[in-house]
């Protein structure tokens, strides 16, 4: 079966694979996110054709063999390893090795990430310690952000989550964090 025929007898038309291949030497080029709506002002294609084009060439992707995959979060797609080559990766990167997160960085952006944007004073008290150290270690790794500040006494900072959090924990958006059991149990109470 000749290529032409292959592509028309899925639907697919030789423009389609040029597409495929623009937005992987675009994903390739930028290696971050890159914004679906701007992706399809580049490529001037309606932005609706742009989202089927990028399901199948994530289900391309998804094929064993094959080493990449789509990520998507906030309204944007970047192209990634697959995990399960992680060790191969790191063999050739030698990355410095990076401790995990303390468990005080991990509660501390669990709050963060549920009750955001929020203070420090907030966290604080959520906490019952101080949590300077964690909301230090959280901002050197991209994980948070500050937001803003609050309009009141001392004008206090506002933290959030940034893009790197969705990307770490597989978050397409912030929507899609699990429901906290605490607040499932309030409401069953009641």
């Amino acid at each position: 079966m000749a290529e032409s025929d292959f592509l028309k007898k899925f639907g697919l038309s030789e423009n389609t694979e040029r597409i495929k291949g623009i937005i992987e030497s675009i994903l390739f080029a930028v290696g971050d996110g890159v914004d679906i709506k701007e992706l399809s002002s580049i490529i001037d294609i309606d932005l609706k054709e742009l989202k089927s084009i990028l399901k199948d060439l994530s289900l391309e992707y998804e094929k064993d063999n094959r080493g990449l995959m789509l990520i998507e979060y906030n309204n944007k797609i970047q192209l990634a390893t697959k995990p399960e080559y992680s060790t191969y990766i790191k063999k050739i990167l030698k990355p410095e090795s990076k401790q995990n997160l303390s468990q005080a960085a991990i509660e501390t952006l669990a709050i963060i990430a549920y009750k955001q944007p929020i203070t420090k004073v907030e966290i604080d008290e959520i906490r019952g310690v101080r949590s300077d150290r964690a909301i230090s270690t959280l901002l050197e790794r991209g994980l948070i952000k500050e937001s803003g500040r609050l309009d009141t006494t001392g004008r206090p900072i506002l933290y959030c989550t940034t893009d790197e959090f969705l990307k770490y924990f597989g978050f397409k958006n912030i929507n899609e964090l699990p429901e906290l059991i605490e607040l499932k149990l309030e409401n069953e109470e009641e």
